[in-house]
């Protein structure tokens, strides 16, 4: 079966919707100030998977200033852990590199 090109637009626009619904679910019950706390207990995995949902719903629209500002902070706050995370496995693959010559 082939799509025509409404078609197919009107279920990228289904997919883009389902996806920003699930991920307002994700977020919507935490308090603004306990979403950036919580961000420093967060995983490598954790954070950049948020960090995605976060864009994700930039990029997609349709929400107030408002929370476009909150989305754009705990992207912010997202993206710092991240980068954290990766500082610190540098840190260790530096150190397990110069353990490993100095045998």
């Amino acid at each position: 079966m082939t799509l025509q090109p409404q078609q197919a637009r009107t279920r990228a626009d289904q997919q883009t919707r389902n996806t920003v619904e699930k991920e307002d679910a994700m977020t919507e019950n935490i308090p603004p100030e306990q979403r950036q706390s919580d961000v420093g207990s967060l995983s490598y995995e954790q954070a950049r998977e948020e960090l995605v949902a976060v864009v994700s719903r930039l990029e997609a629209g349709g929400v107030s200033l408002e929370e476009s500002l909150a989305l754009w902070e705990r992207g912010e706050a997202l993206a710092d852990r991240c980068e954290a995370w990766l500082e610190g496995a540098k840190v260790r693959l530096a150190a397990a590199r110069d353990k490993a010559e100095g045998q």
